[in-house]
């Protein structure tokens, strides 16, 4: 008889089941019932943790984010943003960005899924580490302490979106992304000094 899994061990059970449905068959794909037979437990587990489809597809992709999230220090802010940058476009283009462009799609048809993403969906987490290297620019002396701040953090990514979004494609030339950084993000880092 197997032992039975409770707390935090099937929470993560489920989230590593949900996670590769949405990989294999994108949210469409992803059923409760699918996610529960790969989990090895029963739909009432999963529905006790997260109401509906939308939250646990949200939550499964925080899941993929926190453990993938990148945190580039290369001694240098500009080098720190085109890292970062060239990270966030190979991973749009990749397996785990098409989970993304896939929930984003069906939060097109589906307000609560669209509300769930701005809430979770972990890009609180990509500007906590912009924020991280804005402070480690600081602390060189190569930013001032001033553009440590939310707004600025979040200009590279936000600009990197409208290029995904204008571009319909998900991926963006490497030159457009140096040009995001040295031709708006520096200039705005430095403005604040």
């Amino acid at each position: 008889m197997s032992r039975r899994r409770r707390g935090e061990e099937l929470e993560q059970a489920i989230l590593r089941a949900a996670a590769e449905e949405l990989r294999e068959s994108g949210y469409t794909g992803m059923t409760m019932d699918r996610v529960a037979a790969r989990a090895g437990t029963n739909k009432n587990a999963i529905y006790r943790r997260w109401p509906h489809r939308a939250a646990l597809g949200v939550a499964a992709y925080r899941h993929l984010t926190d453990a993938a999230m990148p945190n580039p220090d290369t001694g240098t802010l500009r080098g720190d943003a085109l890292e970062m940058l060239r990270l966030a476009n190979e991973t749009w283009s990749s397996p785990h960005g098409a989970v993304l462009r896939g929930l984003l799609a069906a939060a097109a048809d589906d307000p609560e899924l669209l509300t769930l993403m701005r809430e979770r969906s972990g890009a609180d987490t990509m500007d906590r580490a912009w924020i991280r290297m804005l402070e480690r620019a600081a602390a060189r002396g190569e930013a001032p302490a001033a553009a440590v701040r939310h707004r600025v953090a979040t200009v590279p990514m936000m600009l990197l979106r409208a290029e995904y979004a204008m571009r319909g494609v998900p991926s963006v030339p490497d030159e457009v992304l140096v040009e995001i950084v040295d031709e708006v993000f520096l200039p705005l880092v430095r403005g604040h000094g």
